[in-house]
C-alpha cells in the first residue's frame, strides 16, 4: 500500500508491460525513450544484492524487500499507512481485521 506521491519511487520493470493503454514503460505514452537501457538507467530503485543489510520494518521488526521502504506490506495495510512514508492513507476504523 503505497500513497500517490510515493509511486514515483517504487522500481520499474525492464521489460514492458502486455498492455499498453496504461502502461508506464512504453516509448507511445512516453515513460521510456527510445534505445534505453532500463538495467543501466535506474540505479537507486534497483534491488542491490550486495548492500550490507536490508531494512526492517518500524512497527514488526520484519525484514523488508522493498527498496525505500520503512513499513512491511502487513503493518501497513493493518494501519492504513504508506508503506513508503507512513501518511495514512486508508481509514480502517470499520475493518475488521486480525492477524491471522
Amino acid at each position: 500500500m503505497v500513497c500517490e506521491k510515493c509511486q514515483k519511487k517504487l522500481g520499474k520493470v525492464i521489460t514492458p508491460d502486455v498492455w499498453k493503454a496504461g502502461a508506464r514503460n512504453t516509448t507511445e505514452s512516453g515513460g521510456r525513450l527510445v534505445n534505453e537501457n532500463k538495467a543501466l538507467t535506474s540505479k537507486k530503485t534497483r534491488f542491490n544484492p550486495y548492500q550490507k543489510g536490508f531494512d526492517k520494518c518500524r512497527i514488526c521488526k520484519q525484514v523488508l524487500h522493498q527498496v525505500g521502504a520503512h513499513y512491511c506490506q502487513s503493518c501497513a495495510y493493518s494501519k492504513g499507512i504508506c508503506s513508503m512514508c507512513g501518511k495514512k492513507v486508508l481509514n480502517t476504523k470499520g475493518y475488521k481485521q486480525s492477524t491471522v
